[in-house]
Parts: structure tokens; sequence; C-alpha cells
């Protein structure tokens, strides 16, 4: 699984621009993914839209969200951070 992950980052970044990686969930372990969507639906100053509920229901509505792709992870090698954004995002290629 490790060269997995190595190679599909390698992969997604060409030609020497950096640029965001849509990282497929299921490459990272259940404990990485829930510790991801934690931080995201706590993190201050950001309106995430997921502050109704209590933690658990705030993550487990985000991973609904990833497991039927209408959101996913991206990952922004210049700044080494992770985010997870709406697919509809990605697609128009706004993903910050």
């Amino acid at each position: 699984m490790h060269e997995r992950r190595r190679s599909f980052l390698a992969g997604d970044v060409g030609g020497g621009v950096e640029r965001p990686v849509i990282v497929p969930h299921e490459i990272l372990s259940p404990e990485a993914l829930r510790g991801l969507i934690e931080e995201f639906v706590t993190r201050p100053g950001t309106d995430t839209g997921y502050v109704r509920g209590s933690l658990r229901e705030n993550v487990d509505a985000v991973l609904r969200q990833i497991q039927k792709g209408k959101a996913c992870i991206v990952y922004d090698e210049k700044t080494q951070t992770a985010n997870i954004v709406p697919r509809e995002e990605v697609d128009k290629g706004r993903h910050g």
C-alpha cells in the first residue's frame, strides 16, 4: 500500500509545477481519515458548514460526503497541507 501511495503522489505532480493532488480516501488508514476529518470540522475560523451537530455527527456527515464522491481530499505539496473540498470545486479547478 505504501508503494501505491508514493507512486500516486509522485505521479500526479508533473513538470516541476506544484499543484494540489486529489488523494483517494481509500489509501488512508481509517484512523488517518478520521483524524483528517476531525481536524477539518473543528478547524477554527473556517466555516465548514458542519457546526450544528456533535463531533461524531459532523465527522460522519463529512465521511459520507467523501464516500459518495461529493467531497474529496486535496493535498497541497507546496504548503504540505490537506483540505476537504466539495467535488464541484475540484472539477472547476478551485481547490484551495
